[in-house]
């Protein structure tokens, strides 16, 4: 099973991380491939960025050449999922959905800890739209940049742990979701920190994305997520042509 992992920004070490934590929850016998998008933001802040995000991950996958059996699109909040849907007939997993999904397996409500406060409203807008929200307890920002969870990361796990006890003290979560790709690999520290199950939204996806490869199961296409009508697209793909993209392994 070859699952491709798409980070929705330009930072190669950011990719890397994601990978790295991808791997380490995949069975045996799961290649983890991850993917930098060729253009865009080396962070993904606000809407623009997860606009132009959507587009360079949709165009990433559809210039891969080699056979693949699932997607997962490893950006919490950000645009694209649906267009994946359509393009593709392999299952298509987003984080933010992976993770929330899983959290309500753990406990009655969850929390997400994410990065700036402006993205918190994307993230309740993607959660909305998912209908995962009838029991979410709260969006908290820890107030760092993205590319701030690398550049000091002592700062990152501080700044997360409070904002998590304070989404379990004040707003009753009982399960606390990563909201951020480049947060993978702090689950233990927040969990010793809480006392609360952490759940990252890679890991999640890649949990989700093997079951349901195994399972047999990929996205209707009778309706909302049919193949694109055929017509000419132009400017598409932005880079090259692509090769048998979508196809399965």
């Amino acid at each position: 099973m070859r699952i491709l992992v798409l980070n929705v920004n330009t930072t190669a070490s950011m990719t890397r991380a994601i990978g790295d934590s991808a791997r380490q929850v995949a069975s045996p016998g799961t290649e983890i491939v991850e993917l930098t998008p060729d253009f865009g933001a080396d962070s993904c802040e606000g809407n623009f960025e997860s606009y132009l995000a959507a587009l360079a991950v949709m165009d990433k996958v559809a210039n891969y050449t080699e056979p693949f059996d699932a997607v997962i699109q490893a950006g919490y909040g950000e645009h694209g999922r649906e267009g994946l849907q359509e393009l593709l007939d392999v299952p298509v997993v987003d984080i933010t959905e992976a993770a929330a999904s899983t959290a309500q397996f753990l406990g009655h409500k969850y929390s997400v800890i994410t990065t700036l406060d402006r993205a918190v409203p994307l993230i309740e807008d993607r959660l909305k739209l998912a209908g995962l929200t009838d029991r979410l307890a709260s969006v908290r920002a820890s107030g760092l940049g993205v590319l701030e969870l690398e550049s000091d990361p002592q700062r990152a796990v501080e700044a997360i742990v409070e904002q998590s006890r304070a989404a379990v003290e004040q707003d009753k979560a009982e399960v606390i979701c990563l909201g951020c790709g480049g947060m993978a690999e702090l689950e233990e520290q927040v969990a010793a920190a809480t006392g609360v199950p952490i759940v990252d939204g890679v890991r999640a996806a890649v949990t989700i994305a093997e079951s349901l490869v195994r399972m047999g199961l990929s996205t209707s296409k009778v309706r909302t997520y049919a193949p694109p009508r055929p017509k000419q697209i132009t400017g598409w793909p932005i880079t090259r042509q692509p090769s048998d993209a979508g196809t399965r392994a």
